[in-house]
């Protein structure tokens, strides 16, 4: 059932109606208004049980399955870590430390560290001895080097030089003779080729090859402006006949019978759509007045007799039984402490005054202390400048 207020709906523009939906919506709105609200009751009915099956048994019950898997699952591992894994992981750090690392260290600092410096200052040594041998070695072979060097500069300048100069002179005497004689062949070659091959090449394609393509492309554009011709007409053919036959009556279908039919069935089913809106809102105020029927008949027929007993017989009886019994049955067991208390005390007493006397029996009286005069003076006295109270006038 819907206790609390809706919002107010912001005011639609009203929109012009037929007769159509006038005559549709009185009958809809009644039928649905019949078929909604057994719908409405039954679906308030079971909000309610739902939400007081929520708030009685399935919050409680989760709660105490909440409660359950925390002292199943959580607490125990949250103790195992808390008392065993990290007093057990503390201990063998504590160990670990102890047995691996402290001797480690005590290894690397005490054996390795000056192993490692005796092996660099050996290491050291041998380098340096190898640097010197290896500077002898590479100042004799440099010298072996500089005296090849020098012999092949010599070689180089004085033999290789001038028969390198030789050479390139023959190489650029040969390179000229071939050369004129390669200018004289090549011309006669090309006037060779020009007139018995260029020559007659153009004029077979100017006077015979271009002819004959000129004709092939204009039979070929005749043919293609034929074919056109025909695929144009065929189409035009094929468009009116699947106008005629399949556009124009499924025109017709959809201007005619599909169009009217589908506003018809938009207006029904809005019209249907606000019915069902104004049935359920109109159920939801049957359900709840009938809601607050059930609740105040149940309010009649159960509670107010219950708090009239409750009021009128019981809150009497239980002031009688407490002021006739419980009040001197409390008075009564009070008294009792007390005399317990009071007799416990006694007893206790007792008990000190023998403990006394024996002790007083066996070790005989307590030695009294000797008073010390301090030269203070009583409560009523004052003090003044003549008398010796103060550390300076003390005798």
């Amino acid at each position: 059932m819907e206790l609390e207020k809706r919002p107010a709906q912001p005011q639609r523009q009203a929109t012009p109606e037929g007769c159509l939906a006038v005559a549709i919506r009185i009958p809809v709105r009644i039928v649905v208004l019949v078929l909604v609200v057994p719908v409405r009751m039954v679906w308030d009915a079971l909000v309610a049980a739902g939400r007081l099956l929520r708030d009685t048994v399935l919050r409680p019950f989760g709660r105490a399955l909440a409660w359950l898997g925390r002292a199943l699952f959580v607490w125990p591992f949250v103790g195992l870590w808390r008392y065993v894994v990290v007093p057990l992981g503390l201990a063998l750090g504590w160990l670990g430390n102890v047995l691996v690392v402290v001797p480690l260290r005590w290894l690397y600092r005490y054996a390795l560290t000056p192993l490692g410096h005796a092996l660099a200052w050996v290491a050291r040594g041998i380098g340096a001895g190898l640097a010197w041998v290896a500077r002898g070695i590479g100042a004799g072979l440099a010298w072996v080097a500089r005296g090849i060097g020098a012999g092949l500069a010599w070689v180089y300048a004085r033999l290789l030089t001038p028969v390198g100069h030789a050479v390139r002179w023959v190489l650029r005497g040969l390179g000229a003779v071939l050369a004129a004689l390669g200018l004289g062949i090549f011309g006669v070659l090309a006037w060779l080729v020009r007139h018995l091959v260029v020559v007659p090449v153009g004029w077979l394609y100017t006077w015979v090859l271009t002819p004959v393509g000129h004709a092939i492309a204009w039979c070929a554009r005749g043919l293609v402006w034929t074919l056109g011709m025909i695929v144009t007409g065929v189409g035009t053919a094929l468009y009116w006949v699947g106008r005629v036959l399949f556009v124009l009556p499924a025109l017709a279908l959809w201007r005619w019978i599909l169009v009217p039919v589908g506003r018809v069935l938009a207006v029904v089913g809005r019209e249907v759509a606000h019915a069902l809106g104004h049935a359920w809102r109109i159920a939801g105020h049957i359900s709840l007045a009938v809601g607050r029927f059930l609740g105040t008949l149940l309010r009649w027929i159960f509670v107010e007799p219950v708090r009239w007993v409750y009021r009128t017989v019981l809150t009497p009886v239980g002031h009688v039984v407490r002021d006739l019994v419980l009040r001197p049955a409390a008075e009564a067991a009070r008294s009792v402490g007390r005399a317990t208390r009071q007799a416990l005390a006694a007893a206790r007493e007792s008990v000190r005054q023998a403990r006394a006397d024996v002790r007083r029996m066996l070790f005989g009286e307590p030695g009294q202390s000797q008073k010390v005069d301090r030269r203070e003076p009583t409560g009523a006295d004052t003090r003044t400048l003549g008398s010796s109270t103060t550390a300076l006038t003390k005798d």
